[in-house]
This record gives structure tokens, sequence and C-alpha cells, in this order.
């Protein structure tokens, strides 16, 4: 019997972010999107200039008797810079922002644990500003 579950990341361009879980045992499904504005229905127009708040991001169904959810945070963390505020490399906006949207308050804590200990190793040269 699996556990799914549902993991929402954004690390900058989903493109760039999705294959790197679509090859993860465990993993089901990987779905990219936009996610966290405030427009109802936003254009991609709309999306790119930063005016409706949404991220790009990805939705991730995994087996979490497969693959923790830590784990697939260790990845995100690895996988992007979470340090530059609302730019993945070129891309620049608060389309690009990282961001976790925890599902649940277990998931709330993991990440909050696991940005602290990141920034307590100094894992990175500069804070992580992930949302």
């Amino acid at each position: 019997m699996s556990h799914q579950q549902i993991a929402v990341f954004a690390g900058g361009c989903f493109w760039c972010t999705e294959p790197v879980f679509t090859q993860l045992k465990g993993v089901s499904k990987v779905v990219s999107g936009y996610i966290g504005g405030h427009t109802t229905n936003p254009t991609y127009k709309e999306i790119c200039n930063g005016d409706t708040g949404h991220a790009e991001g990805i939705e991730i169904t995994f087996d979490a008797d497969v693959v923790s959810f830590e784990t697939l945070l260790e990845i995100f963390f690895v996988s992007h810079d979470p340090t530059t505020m609302n730019r993945q490399g070129n891309d620049v906006g608060t389309q690009y922002r990282s961001a976790v949207f925890c599902q649940n308050e277990a998931q709330r804590e993991a990440t909050e644990k696991m940005i602290a200990q990141l920034n307590a190793d100094n894992v990175f040269n500069a804070p992580i500003v992930t949302q």
C-alpha cells in the first residue's frame, strides 16, 4: 500500500526543476504550473510581468514509503539557488522566487528545520531566502 503525498516547490523556472524530480524512485507525477498569486486566472503575460504574485512551481506526487519529504527538500535546495530573492540565474522577477508551499504542519516543520540547519552549517554563501 502506497502512502501518496504532495509536495509543492517553487525554485525558479519550472522547466528546470521538473526534470530533477521526475527521475526519482517513488515520484509518480510532477506537474508544472503557477502558485501563490492573488490574481484569478491570470494570463501568461501578467505572470511574466510579475503583477499577479504567482511563482513558477511544481507539484510532486510521491510515495512517502519510498522517498521522504525531507529527501525531496534536500534535492530542492541543491537544484536551485535558495539565497537569491526573486531570481534564478538570468530569470528575474517574483515569479522566479524560491518557496515551499507546505501541505501540512509536518511539511512546514521539516522545511523550517532544514532551512535552519542549512543556514547553521553555512552550506550556502548567503542566508536562504526561501519563503
